[in-house]
């Protein structure tokens, strides 16, 4: 059994991520994830697809608008 290189897994969650924006569809967790790259791909091995769905979990966080805490001023 081979290593699954991080670039690989990275580069197809990437793509992915840009398909399901364009498709207009929201990746909240991690067994979504899996459906779509199911979905979308024709990945066999189970730990590849588990790595690209994880990175996508993660590009998804990173693209969410942050929201602001405490929404008070600061410094009084």
């Amino acid at each position: 059994m081979g290593k699954v290189r991080t670039t690989v897994a990275k580069g197809i969650a990437r793509k992915l991520a840009a398909i399901a924006q364009l498709k207009g569809e929201a990746i909240t967790d991690f067994e979504e994830a899996k459906k779509l790259v199911a979905e979308l791909t024709t990945i066999k091995a189970k730990h590849l697809r588990n790595k690209v769905a994880g990175y996508l979990i993660r590009l998804a966080k990173a693209s969410r608008p942050k929201s602001v805490e405490g929404g008070g001023q600061q410094g009084s």
